[in-house]
């Protein structure tokens, strides 16, 4: 991800940003910072997580679009791979004009990341946003990592996150899914070894 541009924006004028591409980006500590396209295995299992998903919850209570505002001295946004709102964080962004969580709303109930290869990927999921995400109050943070194999589920408890990691043929353990029967194995590879 490289910058944008070198002007620093506000929150405000990074929503009403358009530079008249579909290119997404993120604001991060006041910088424009351009988005890559997904690598295909990351949009397999984030679509996989989401029709899973979509077996215990409605429609309008998952995002694969949705943008967080994230505490921060500088302006932060987030744009994960999958967003499960709870009921009244959905209520609060209907009729939006624009899939944004601010920070006078309710966080999100569960945000997946998918892991793309590098060091500054890594780095950005397994530290800056695990911080952030903790900050803003969301329950639990899943952080799919094809690169080693793993699947690394973070429950807040007083403030911070603590950490189970899943390999293999282990079974998932969420508590904003407890019904889900997926392992880790099953979401790493999209599913393709159950249809």
């Amino acid at each position: 991800m490289t910058s944008a541009t070198s002007k620093k924006f506000t929150l405000e004028e990074y929503l009403n940003y358009d530079n008249g591409s579909d290119r997404q980006y993120e604001l991060v500590a006041g910088e424009l910072v351009a988005m890559p396209p997904e690598s295909p295995i990351n949009v397999q299992i984030s679509l996989f997580l989401l029709v899973n998903f979509l077996k215990f919850i409605p429609v309008n209570r998952v995002s694969n679009k949705a943008e967080i505002v994230v505490c921060g001295s500088r302006a932060t946004t987030r744009v994960p791979d999958l967003v499960v709102l709870t009921e009244e964080l959905a209520k609060a962004l209907q009729g939006a004009t624009r899939s944004t969580i601010t920070l006078d709303m309710p966080p999100p109930a569960l945000v997946v990341e998918v892991v793309s290869p590098g060091k500054a990927n890594e780095d950005r999921d397994y530290r800056y946003k695990r911080s952030e995400y903790a900050a803003r109050g969301i329950a639990e943070y899943w952080i799919v990592d094809p690169q080693k194999d793993r699947v690394t589920l973070l429950t807040l408890v007083d403030g911070f996150y603590e950490e189970s990691i899943f390999t293999g043929n282990t079974l998932i353990v969420s508590s904003i899914f407890p019904q889900l029967n997926l392992t880790a194995q099953q979401i790493l590879t999209d599913g393709e070894n159950n249809i």
